[in-house]
This record gives C-alpha cells, sequence and structure tokens, in this order.
C-alpha cells in the first residue's frame, strides 16, 4: 500500500436520480478518459433539505475514480450531463491506495487521444 503526503489520486462521488442517467454518465467519464473507473452503487436513500423543504429521493451513487489533475474536465461532464439543477459534486482525496491499482488509474489517463 501506498501512502501519499500530496494525494494525486481522487473519488468523487456524484448522486444520480435513476440508473439510466448513472450509466450515461459513467460511460461518458470513461469513455473520454477523465475517469479510469466508475462504480454505480443502486438503491441508496438520500435524506435532504432543498429549498426549506424535507425531502427523500432513490438514488444511485457514482464513485468516480480519477487523477487529481481531471477534476475540472469530471466536473465540467457531470454539469452539462446530470438533470439535476444542483448536482452533488464532491471529491475525496485517495491517501493511501494499492500502488499497481493507482498507477493503473494514470495509465486509463494516458490513454486519452
Amino acid at each position: 500500500m501506498t501512502c501519499n503526503m500530496t494525494a494525486n489520486h481522487q473519488i468523487i462521488f456524484c448522486t444520480c436520480p435513476d440508473k439510466d442517467t448513472a450509466e450515461k454518465i459513467a460511460l461518458l467519464l470513461v469513455a473520454n478518459h477523465e475517469a479510469a473507473c466508475v462504480n454505480i452503487l443502486p438503491g441508496i436513500t438520500s435524506i435532504y433539505d432543498w429549498q426549506g423543504q424535507i425531502e427523500s429521493a432513490q438514488e444511485h451513487l457514482l464513485l468516480i475514480k480519477a487523477h487529481k489533475d481531471h477534476y475540472q474536465p469530471i466536473e465540467t461532464t457531470l454539469r452539462n450531463h446530470h438533470p439535476y439543477e444542483l448536482p452533488e459534486i464532491i471529491a475525496v482525496p485517495i491517501e493511501c491506495g494499492l500502488p499497481e491499482y493507482l498507477h493503473w488509474i494514470d495509465s486509463c489517463h494516458s490513454l486519452k487521444k
């Protein structure tokens, strides 16, 4: 396992309203080499305050793995293709990880044409 003082990789969280939206966005991110991998976790329940009302929604959570230098293109893709007025886009640094996996993330980005 590798632990870095400066994290070069990140996981970006983004909730989607349904499976089709989640798959469409995940495919776009991977096909464009913005993300190495996107996991889709179905069936999460989100409870939140929206415009003064407590809301509850069934959603799909995207776990987007990428190099930190790809945050801005990923955010742009999410904003351009997400149906929510205010999509959840939260990046968390990967502080430790299997070196081979982190290198694989980098290799996926280097395939971009």
